[in-house]
């Protein structure tokens, strides 16, 4: 596991979202216009409530987009999780010059989705991948 330093800001955000959904949260990354919560594996059903009353509601009392990463302890499944809806067809994560890499490959038709407006998508996958399991570059194939 990667080095998690939460600020200040970042433990109230995740205190009053473990207070409004009962979800477990291991994560908080604070973007200017976004957060992002890393949520324990198999609290994703809390962190969203049904018909997503939940998220709605911290939505709508922070006035920022959430996105949610379930965690896991396998970094082929983490990465996989924290592309959200872009379909992953396979993870291989290779040392390299004394680096650790993830070869990520997905379908042509969503390499833009993956990257994001800006690169945003991939840099949280990197940040997040660097963070909970100590891979330094992920790479889209």
């Amino acid at each position: 596991m990667g080095e998690i330093i939460l600020t200040a800001e970042s433990i109230q955000f995740i205190a009053l979202f473990e207070n409004m959904t009962r979800a477990k949260v291991q994560d908080c990354i604070i973007e200017e216009d976004r957060l992002i919560y890393v949520i324990k594996q198999g609290d994703m059903g809390l962190a969203i409530g049904r018909n997503g009353e939940h998220i709605n509601r911290v939505k709508k009392a922070l006035d920022r987009s959430i996105e949610l990463v379930e965690s896991s302890s396998d970094p082929v499944s983490f990465i996989k999780n924290a592309f959200g809806p872009v379909s992953v067809s396979s993870v291989h994560i290779v040392n390299k010059n004394n680096k650790r890499l993830a070869y990520v490959e997905v379908p042509s038709k969503e390499k833009g989705l993956a990257i994001g407006r800006s690169g945003r998508n991939i840099d949280k996958v990197k940040t997040l991948a660097r963070r909970h399991h100590d891979l330094d570059d992920v790479i889209l194939q």
